[in-house]
C-alpha cells in the first residue's frame, strides 16, 4: 500500500467542502491518509476518536457525499480516484471486495452506489423462511415481512458555518416549542460557538434545548424602577391619579 496520498484541489477547494466545520474537514483528511489503495477504510470510528472528532463529523461527510458507508462499518472515499493515481507496480487491491462490488466507478472517476434490490439478495446463507436478513440501512427483518422499513434520518446543516445538524423533524419540533425567531437565534449562537472553539456536539437538538433552558433560568425577575411604578399607579389606581390631578 502506498505511503503517500494526494488531494485534488477541485474537491477540497470547493465551497461544499470548505463550508464544512473544521473538525469534519480534519476527519476527511485523516480518513483519506489511512485509506487503502482503492480508498476503503475499515476503522473510521477509531480514526474519528483518535483525532478527537465525533459521530456528527462522520455523519456530515456521509450526508454531503464525501464518503460512502457500508453495513459492515467500512467506508470509502467517494472522490478517491480523483485524488489519487497509483502506479500498477505499487498498487495493492483492496481486501474489501464485497463492498467494492456494490460500487460503480463513473467516467468522472467518482464512486457511486449500485442500486440493489434487497428482496433479491444472495441466498447462499439461506436458513429457510425465518432467515434473518439485513437491508442496506442495517435494519433487521424476517423474510416475508412486507411491512415498510423505517426511513433513515437525514440531517441538514444550519448556521453560517454549517456546524449545526438537525433532522427536519427536530427542526420543526424546536420551532414549534420555542418559536422560529428564538430557534434561529440559538442556531446562530451554537454555530458561532462551535466555529470559534473548534467544538462539535453529538446531539444538536438537545444542545439547543439545553442552552435555551439555561438562559431562561438566568433571566432575572422583572422589577419596576420608580418612574415605572409612578406610571403604573397613575394608570391603574384612580384615587392616586385623582390626587395628582388636583
Amino acid at each position: 500500500m502506498a505511503e503517500r496520498r494526494m488531494f485534488a484541489k477541485s474537491i477540497i477547494d470547493s465551497d461544499l467542502f470548505l463550508d464544512l466545520p473544521h473538525t469534519t474537514q480534519n476527519l476527511y483528511f485523516h480518513l483519506s491518509m489511512r485509506a487503502d489503495d482503492d480508498g476503503f477504510i475499515n476503522n473510521p470510528k477509531s480514526i474519528m476518536r483518535n483525532v478527537r472528532c465525533n459521530d456528527d463529523d462522520l455523519r456530515l461527510l456521509i450526508a454531503k457525499q464525501f464518503v460512502i458507508p457500508f453495513d459492515s462499518g467500512v467506508v470509502v472515499i467517494k472522490h478517491w480516484k480523483i485524488h489519487n493515481y497509483i502506479q500498477k507496480d505499487r498498487y495493492k487491491p483492496t481486501i474489501f471486495r464485497e463492498e467494492k462490488s456494490k460500487l460503480k466507478l463513473e467516467k468522472t472517476n467518482v464512486y457511486t452506489e449500485c442500486i440493489q434490490d434487497v428482496y433479491n439478495m444472495d441466498t447462499q446463507d439461506r436458513l429457510g423462511k425465518d432467515r434473518l436478513g439485513k437491508d442496506r440501512l442495517g435494519e433487521v427483518r424476517l423474510e416475508g415481512d412486507s411491512s415498510p422499513l423505517p426511513q433513515k434520518q437525514e440531517y441538514k446543516t444550519y448556521g453560517k458555518y454549517n456546524n449545526v445538524s438537525l433532522t427536519d423533524e427536530q427542526h420543526a419540533d424546536l420551532s414549534k416549542t420555542y418559536g422560529q425567531q428564538k430557534l434561529n437565534q440559538y442556531i446562530k449562537k451554537v454555530d458561532l460557538y462551535c466555529q470559534k472553539h473548534g467544538k462539535s456536539y453529538d446531539d444538536y437538538d438537545a444542545t439547543i434545548r439545553s442552552w435555551i433552558d439555561e438562559d431562561k433560568e438566568k433571566e432575572p425577575e422583572h422589577s419596576y424602577d420608580l418612574d415605572e411604578f409612578s406610571e403604573y399607579t397613575l394608570n391603574h389606581v384612580p384615587q392616586i391619579k385623582g390626587i395628582n390631578s388636583q
